[in-house]
């Protein structure tokens, strides 16, 4: 997600908190490799299912915070990883600090990793240094080198998922078509999918601006093979036979946006909504563009369409369910 402030911005350019101390260990395996060129470097254990971890990645070349949710015991279980927005928080997922993703997997036999620190990364390997990004390499990282620690410490047996809101939406989507024998389901929040056409690209190049940085750094010039190489609506045959779910609002103002707290930092309260409208209105039609390319081919899918709501963290604490339903079972 946009954070408010970056929400302003872009709309006009566009037109259980676990108890503290030492606790009983989430369940882990003894890890002492690094698969792939990554190790956990430092752990910070903030309940019973929740590990706050530092991943050190020869890709990122650094070390990345990643949290862990995870059921305990020592039987395999799945895996979901999932992905911020634009405006991702440095050291802790905005899932875990705004989206509710504790709550809600309390109690699942799911594995839920959610890396911080991607923020107007589009979470793909970067093909030039950006003065303001530097050369992020978040698909290396994501594919080759995470999944190993993961698997190795927290029993995963190999059966994956990723979703992601706004940004990492369409990074789920990306990942998923340019990695299909890793995902078993793809869900996207609010995201937008294809990144090929002058409108899509523009929404591409706007949340990657909002950040400071230049997309001609990410993926080259536009049209380029490598902006080609990350559509998902250019290799929609990559989907067949998951479990996908693409949801979005309309940008129509619900009850939800009137009654929601809001930062008086970030600007009126009034011109918050008004941004996160028109963030919404973007994403709404991008994602029904998508939508419509699986239809004609064929692709089968859960909507999560809704006839109100905006770039919101209380629509996507609303989708979330929903799209864990319309994924799990092929996990």
């Amino acid at each position: 997600m946009w954070s408010n402030r970056l929400s302003l911005k872009l709309a006009t350019a566009l037109s259980v908190v676990g108890a503290a101390g030492m606790l009983a260990s989430v369940s882990c395996a003894p890890v002492d490799a690094a698969p792939k060129g990554a190790r956990i470097v430092s752990e910070n254990v903030r309940s019973i299912h929740r590990v706050d971890l530092m991943v050190k990645s020869a890709a990122m070349k650094g070390a990345v915070p990643v949290t862990v949710l995870s059921p305990g015991g020592t039987a395999p279980r799945p895996t979901v990883y999932m992905l911020d927005g634009a405006g991702a928080g440095d050291e802790v997922s905005d899932w875990i600090t705004k989206g509710g993703a504790e709550t809600f997997f309390a109690g699942r036999d799911v594995n839920v990793v959610l890396p911080a620190g991607g923020a107007g990364s589009f979470y793909t390997n970067w093909e030039n240094k950006d003065k303001k990004l530097g050369k992020p390499q978040w698909e290396t990282f994501l594919v080759d080198e995470l999944p190993g620690v993961i698997d190795s410490k927290f029993y995963g047996s190999g059966n994956n998922a990723v979703m992601g809101l706004s940004m990492g939406g369409q990074s789920a989507f990306a990942l998923a078509t340019r990695h299909p024998k890793l995902y078993r389901g793809v869900a996207s929040m609010s995201g937008c999918p294809p990144v090929s056409g002058q409108a899509n690209e523009a929404y591409v190049r706007a949340t990657v601006a909002q950040s400071g940085a230049n997309a001609d750094n990410m993926w080259g010039p536009a049209g380029s093979k490598e902006w080609l190489a990350h559509d998902p609506s250019r290799n929609v045959d990559a989907l067949r036979g998951k479990a996908l779910y693409i949801s979005s609002g309309s940008g129509a103002v619900g009850p939800l946006d009137i009654t929601t707290k809001r930062d008086p930092k970030d600007g009126p309260e009034d011109a918050q909504i008004a941004a996160g409208s028109a963030l919404e209105v973007g994403a709404n039609r991008c994602s029904l563009e998508f939508a419509a390319l699986l239809r004609a081919k064929g692709v089968p899918f859960t909507s999560g369409f809704r006839l109100i709501g905006t770039h919101s963290w209380e629509y996507w604490k609303q989708d979330l369910p929903e799209a864990w339903a319309a994924i799990s079972p092929a996990l």
